[in-house]
């Protein structure tokens, strides 16, 4: 007997999409730690994804050259594959939710910081932040939606948080792009994505009392 590794044709591909992803919507209703760490994460990794997406948008505002920002990218990948391992040593010592709340802070304190940023030493110094929490949250954050996800559901489930993350970088962006806008300084919008950090950060706090039986 051969293992199907993919779903059946269908005449509406479009339609049966959304239809599974509204199905697994209403599946959430069953699963509340499910449904409140998903809003959680889609608030900071929203932040996490347009941070490292608007970095040389920010950084060209403050007059960092082409070539610089390359270095400093580079800089934020060499920092962040030894953090990530850190932060997977720190899961074990502790836990998986303390690691998640550790890097929540840290970005929330990067973005706080960067109303101070004016010169090439600031956003060197934000870079390496950025680089010490990115891979640590994003992997910790996938381990501890596994452990909520129901097994006999995984596939659909995994499947949505995909989605998710694709939708990322978006509520980011439009406030950056408003909070510059009204201000006429970037760091300014920088400084606003620390909203979508505090509010992941009380809900991601909270996550034990909203789901007691999912804590």
């Amino acid at each position: 007997m051969h293992q199907r590794h993919a779903l059946s044709a269908t005449h509406a591909p479009l339609k049966q999409s959304w239809h599974r992803v509204w199905q697994t919507i209403a599946h959430l209703r069953q699963h509340r730690g499910l449904a409140w760490f998903l809003v959680a994460y889609f608030c900071y990794i929203d932040g996490v994804d347009t941070i490292f997406t608007m970095a040389t948008s920010i950084g060209m505002d403050i007059g960092i050259t082409s070539s610089t920002l390359i270095m400093v990218l580079l800089a934020v990948q060499l920092v962040a594959f030894p953090c990530s391992i850190f932060y997977g040593w720190l899961a074990q010592k502790t836990s998986t939710r303390t690691g998640i709340l550790i890097a929540i802070v840290v970005y929330l304190l990067i973005c706080l910081d960067a109303l101070h940023l004016k010169s090439v030493d600031d956003f060197w110094l934000l870079a390496i932040l950025v680089g010490t929490s990115q891979g640590g949250i994003q992997a910790l954050s996938r381990s501890y939606f596994g452990r909520l996800v129901p097994k006999q559901q995984s596939s659909e489930f995994f499947g949505f948080y995909n989605i998710l993350g694709k939708f990322s970088a978006v509520l980011g962006p439009i406030l950056v792009g408003v909070v510059t806008q009204l201000t006429g300084q970037s760091r300014i919008g920088a400084a606003s994505l620390s909203l979508l950090f505090l509010v992941g950060l009380v809900i991601f706090w909270a996550l034990p009392r909203l789901a007691p039986d999912n804590s």
